[in-house]
């Protein structure tokens, strides 16, 4: 029997991605093509993005409803000012099991002290790429390789757990898959391989363009044996394999070809406080102007679990039988991975 949180194909709300901010120093080609978001981009003014204290009050409120584990993410989530503020806060939670945040890490050499301290244990990095032309093309020519595996070597070192994720495309960076793979095998990071995903509405996604999770994994096998290794809790998003001849696994985040809708548990906030209940959502629910009310957590409560219980969301189930896509799908820089 499903829970009264429950939604209407009985998964439970567990994981709550607040963006904190909706600006990024990069511009990869699959989040935020530099010719749409350009030097005019409208972002948020800093009076429509939610405060510390309004995002503390909501994740409590979502961790009333069964939520217990929180991410920030972005944009890039290290732009906003004083984040290890908002980390100790929401560490500090009744409820709250684990708090993580994905990041492209160029500034986690300044900041991963002052996180750690803060309370953040766990860290995403995106890495798409260990050849610094091909990285530098898929960030808009934003960054080195470099600056990144120096983040990461930053948040290891501060005593973070941290895991890297590659979004891999055909014709852009498939021949780095098993690079990467050994690479980050040899430092005793997890890599996450991403199938190229069509979120939003700007980065051209083509499904010829996807390198399947089967091809991912025969790709890996020929160099690097594997063998598949049981989830850790229901509702995992990477499916994960092990290496048979050496230490260590990978994980693969199979949204186009291998779906997970059925035991999604993610909500999703973003930066200007809307709830959105897929990543791939059209319409978001507006959040802001209750917290900004003198509407009570009880009724943003109430509120937020009528709309979780009408959640219907299986978007990469039905992806391939769709007609047509949707349209105006939110875009992944608004609410993160």
């Amino acid at each position: 029997m499903a829970n009264r949180s429950d939604d209407q194909w009985n998964r439970p709300l567990r994981d709550l991605r607040i963006s904190v901010i909706d600006r990024c120093n990069f511009r990869c080609r699959y989040c935020m093509p530099e010719e749409i978001f350009g030097h005019d981009y409208p972002f948020l003014p800093k009076e429509k993005i939610l405060t510390f204290a309004e995002i503390t009050r909501l994740s409590r409120i979502f961790v009333s409803l069964g939520v217990t584990k929180l991410r920030i993410t972005g944009g890039e989530p290290l732009l906003r000012k004083d984040l290890s503020a908002l980390i100790h806060s929401l560490t500090q939670l009744d409820g709250v099991e684990d708090v993580a945040m994905t990041t492209n890490g160029v500034f986690l050499p300044k900041y991963a002290a002052s996180l750690r301290e803060a309370g953040l244990k766990r860290v995403t990095v995106s890495l798409d790429s260990l050849n610094d032309d091909r990285f530098r093309r898929m960030n808009g020519g934003r960054s080195s390789v470099k600056a990144v595996l120096e983040g990461i070597e930053a948040a290891a070192q501060a005593g973070m757990q941290v895991k890297i994720n590659m979004v891999v495309q055909k014709g852009f960076n498939d021949q780095d898959i098993v690079p990467m793979a050994d690479y980050f095998q040899k430092k005793k990071h997890i890599l996450r391989f991403v199938e190229f995903m069509d979120v939003g509405n700007t980065n051209g996604w083509k499904l010829d363009q996807v390198v399947s999770k089967q091809q991912i994994i025969e790709t890996i096998h020929k160099h690097m044996p594997l063998e598949p290794v049981p989830p850790q809790y229901k509702g995992e998003v990477a499916t994960r394999y092990r290496y048979l001849d050496r230490d260590g696994e990978i994980g693969i985040i199979s949204s186009v070809t291998d779906a997970f809708c059925s035991t999604c548990t993610r909500a999703r906030i973003s930066a200007e406080g809307s709830l959105y209940t897929c990543l791939f959502a059209s319409k978001g629910y507006k959040l802001r102007a209750m917290l900004r009310s003198e509407q009570s957590d009880e009724e943003i409560r109430s509120y937020i679990e009528r709309v979780w219980r009408g959640r219907t969301d299986r978007y990469s189930e039905e992806r391939l039988t769709h007609t047509k896509q949707a349209s105006s799908k939110i875009e992944m820089s608004h609410i993160g991975g």
